[in-house]
């Protein structure tokens, strides 16, 4: 079944205070021109110390429900999508929905890391597949600077705060986007290739100072190949059961992690500069909220019109992997 799912609204929210890689500097043993070579990494946002991933989660599902002319008491579900959330338990989505005043949805958080937009959309087209009538918060958001190592420069250099939320319907096809399907998997042989710390493997007395445990892990030349390989596959799968090519794809959106990873991925998928979006060099990495951060800004750049079939891919600690075709 193909239920009807639509993207209402779609907004984002990133933090005040910019970190560029000269500020690095000052922290850790690393220079603007290797991170830009490594990276394309130029800048990325901090949140305030006042402020949690929920509080970046709920700014942008704020204005979500406005652009969409939903009140928060219509939802029927609010879902999250984040690996740096503010405690293990509540979610964030029940935060969210408390501060929205959401009243008795269903809320829930995943955990997919940079794959969770795609997971999550994967989830909201079952729940509208379940009740036809569900309006959905979908909200992505991610606090990693709490989760880096400022000492260690191959990792610190890569991650930044950011939120978006969208509200997800079985709306006319007048919606800004309709999704037309998505593509998950994983691999949790994989699992140590990635890891964000912090839960409870993690195991400190009171008063004990935290240990590497604590922070992100990366074995980076391994989690590339897997990437790349995997993105690429699963973005054939996706254009494959839909009976396209990627000459159908007007725009690729991948998931912002490394320039590195998106020129290999669009180059074999045999797509020029001029049809993949980046902002990575603005934002870094923004795990869950990387994907739907370059969505919207790729629309609000006119890259995205009435019309466009846009694919978007992404990967993450699990390992976790998808792609979706959204028709706008």
């Amino acid at each position: 079944m193909n239920p009807s799912c639509h993207l209402l609204a779609l907004s984002s929210y990133v933090p005040d205070t910019v970190l560029t890689n000269n500020d690095l500097v000052k922290v850790v043993d690393t220079n603007d021109e290797w991170i830009v070579s490594r990276t394309g990494i130029k800048q990325r946002h901090r949140l305030d110390d006042a402020d949690n991933a929920s509080d970046l989660g709920l700014r942008a599902a704020r204005k979500a429900l406005a652009d969409a002319g939903v009140d928060a008491t219509e939802l029927t579900h609010i879902v999250g999508a984040t690996c740096t959330p503010d405690v293990l338990s509540p979610s964030v989505a029940c935060i969210i929905a408390g501060q929205l005043g959401a009243g008795r949805v269903m809320a829930f958080d995943i955990s997919a890391a940079c794959s969770g937009f795609l997971y999550g959309l994967s989830i909201c087209r079952a729940l509208l597949a379940q009740d036809a009538e569900a309006k959905i918060l979908f909200v992505c958001t991610e606090a990693l600077t709490r989760r880096v190592n400022w000492a260690d420069r191959s990792t610190c250099v890569l991650f930044g705060d950011a939120a978006t939320a969208c509200i997800v319907s079985n709306a006319p096809t007048d919606g800004m986007a309709r999704i037309e399907d998505v593509v998950c998997h994983s691999d949790g042989v994989q699992r140590d290739l990635i890891v964000v710390g912090g839960g409870t493997r993690s195991r400190y007395g009171l008063g004990e100072p935290v240990a590497e445990d604590f922070f992100i892990t990366m074995q980076g030349r391994e989690t590339y190949k897997h990437a790349v390989r995997n993105m690429v596959h699963v973005c054939e799968e996706v254009l494959s059961r839909n009976g396209l090519t990627g000459a159908d794809v007007d725009l690729l959106v991948p998931h912002q992690a490394n320039m590195r990873i998106i020129e290999a991925v669009g180059s074999r998928l045999d797509m020029t500069d001029e049809r993949v979006f980046t902002n990575v060099e603005k934002y870094g990495n923004t795990s869950s909220a990387s994907i739907p951060l370059a969505l919207a800004e790729a629309r609000a750049e006119g890259r995205i019109r009435p019309g466009s079939r846009v694919l978007m891919t992404a990967f993450g600690a699990g390992l976790t992997w998808g792609a979706a075709l959204l028709r706008f």
